[in-house]
């Protein structure tokens, strides 16, 4: 399947030298989630920004739907919903103006149908005639998604979506995510969230000052670099892990209570069965035992630590 948005060689710098972004290339795939992660900072926004048309690339070329961004702006800009990190509205329009007007600016005629489904769909319906000055900072970002998706794209960019909205807010946003992907628009998200990514993703991109440091499937990206840990409640505690069991660098915890195990996930052995023998062999007692993985955070800091 052809990649609905295409990425090759793309650089940024900056009239005051800052280099943003240096070779980035990254096929989006139709109708996927794809979560973009990174430090501040780290070219993400100036990313999405070349894409949308809102800032002009140093070199490469981005393609939408196969269109040259900048040869077929107006056909490929149409194609693409933005919502960005800044809360940009008319503070004096009303709600339902400012969405049918942001229709009408991509040459989508009149349909007051369509507006109120978006608006209900965002719990914007209440406060169609409300002025955007009178809104939350939560309705204002519910707002700026109306904005994106009134001119119905394939595509939607949510740069920071949920930075400082509520729980629920940010819950509510989860689900509209996942209908529109199921209603076939291709999600493009960054976030500092991590959950967020964990919880909606199906690939992952993280990208650190400037180069796309990796691109993989979520599952897989969990499945081999992620860590298991086995971690064992003591029958009585130590004070100190015996010299016998060195070699599986064990770590105490819990006052002396607890040993946890570190192991590789991809290890065609995880030393598990010969940690159990040793410790038996140790006078080392434990009463349970549990084992936990890293979660997408642990990965994404581990990954951007490694390469300060």
């Amino acid at each position: 399947m052809a990649p609905i948005v295409s990425v090759a060689d793309l650089s940024k710098t900056y009239a005051s030298g800052f280099v943003a972004l240096k070779g980035v290339s990254l096929d989006i795939r139709p109708k996927e989630i794809f979560a973009l992660l990174g430090p501040n900072g780290a070219g993400k926004t100036t990313l999405i920004s070349i894409i949308c048309g809102i800032v002009t690339p140093s070199g490469g070329r981005v393609t939408v739907a196969g269109k040259d961004i900048v040869r077929d702006y107006r056909a490929t800009r149409a194609m693409i919903g933005l919502v960005p990190q800044e809360l940009t509205t008319d503070a004096f329009a009303t709600v339902r103006d400012t969405v049918t007007l942001s229709r009408g600016l991509f040459g989508k005629r009149a349909d007051a149908g369509f507006v109120e489904k978006v608006l209900r769909e965002l719990s914007l319906w209440d406060k169609k005639d409300a002025r955007t000055m009178e809104l939350s900072g939560g309705m204002k970002r519910r707002l700026m998604i109306a904005k994106a998706l009134v001119h119905e794209p394939q595509i939607l960019f949510l740069d920071e979506p949920t930075a400082g909205v509520d729980v629920e807010l940010r819950h509510d946003m989860w689900r509209l995510v996942r209908s529109l992907r199921a209603d076939g628009v291709t999600i493009i998200l960054t976030t500092h969230y991590i959950d967020e990514a964990e919880e909606m993703a199906d690939r992952v991109g993280v990208i650190n000052h400037g180069e796309l440091v990796l691109v993989e499937e979520k599952n897989e990206l969990m499945r081999k670099l992620g860590r298991k840990q086995l971690t064992l409640q003591l029958s009585s505690p130590i004070t100190a892990i015996p010299a016998a069991l060195a070699d599986y660098r064990l770590e105490l915890g819990a006052g002396g209570c607890e040993i946890t195990y570190t192991y590789d996930t991809q290890a065609e052995r995880t030393g598990i069965t010969a940690l159990l023998r040793d410790l038996r062999q140790a006078g080392v007692r434990f009463k349970d035992l549990s084992t936990s993985q890293s979660s997408l955070e642990d990965i994404f800091v581990n990954l951007v630590s490694t390469r300060q």
